[in-house]
């Protein structure tokens, strides 16, 4: 039906077809993925070249030099004392060492810049000595002559008391002997950051006479190896 007052328009009329929406861009989305996935990855390769690379150079250092660690070993040893009072619960001690250092690098000097001794009885500290620092070139031996003399208190329990005994009806003890060591290692000019190794000595120490002197010997103290400890 048309309108009376618009006789031009001869029935319905819809006009030209409307065009679908288009999609607004948006910044941050699937652009933003596309360009955070390209990163990761570049990222991931170059951690992974890195390694290899930073692993190929330790190879090589590895290669050329050879690093070793260096070697203690009990050579010597004069216990001439080695008391327990249970009425003061005092240690009463004289022990001397002769322990050799060896430094077995070809390319590698050691700086050792503080030598502590420990001695220990049952895993109780006994004495402390501090060792004079010095240089040790590449393929070579210094001798350390600790000596740990004079008294501490110590209390052992029943078990300990019994066990200490039966090493004085022996006439043998088991003392361990620990060196705390601060190093640094030396290539051509360079020198390494300092590091803190440990290295134990588990001896068995015979008791000798005031004026006499156990040297290694068999049956009487065999040379005992250290074990070192990064």
């Amino acid at each position: 039906m048309t309108d009376a007052n618009q006789p031009h328009l001869n029935g319905a009329y819809y006009g030209p077809s409307v065009p679908p929406p288009q999609k607004s861009y948006r910044p941050g989305r699937g652009h933003g993925r596309g360009c955070l996935c390209c990163c990761g990855c570049f990222l991931l390769k170059l951690l992974i070249g890195l390694v290899i690379i930073l692993g190929l150079a330790v190879l090589i250092f590895w290669l050329v030099v050879r690093p070793q660690p260096v070697k203690f070993h009990v050579i010597g040893a004069s216990l001439t004392r080695f008391d327990h009072a249970t009425s003061d619960n005092n240690l009463r001690y004289n022990l001397a060492l002769n322990v050799t250092v060896r430094n077995p690098n070809k390319r590698l000097g050691v700086y050792y810049d503080r030598i502590e001794a420990r001695a220990y009885y049952e895993d109780k500290r006994f004495s402390t000595v501090t060792l004079t620092p010095f240089y040790q070139g590449h393929k070579n031996t210094t001798t350390l002559n600790p000596l740990f003399e004079g008294q501490q208190l110590v209390v052992f329990d029943g078990e300990e008391l019994r066990g200490f005994n039966a090493e004085k009806i022996a006439g043998v003890y088991s003392i361990d002997v620990e060196f705390r060591l601060r190093i640094r290692f030396k290539l051509g000019k360079a020198k390494t950051r300092r590091i803190k190794p440990k290295v134990k000595c588990d001896l068995k120490l015979p008791l000798s006479s005031s004026n006499g002197t156990t040297r290694a010997s068999p049956g009487v103290f065999p040379i005992t190896k250290c074990d070192f400890d990064f």
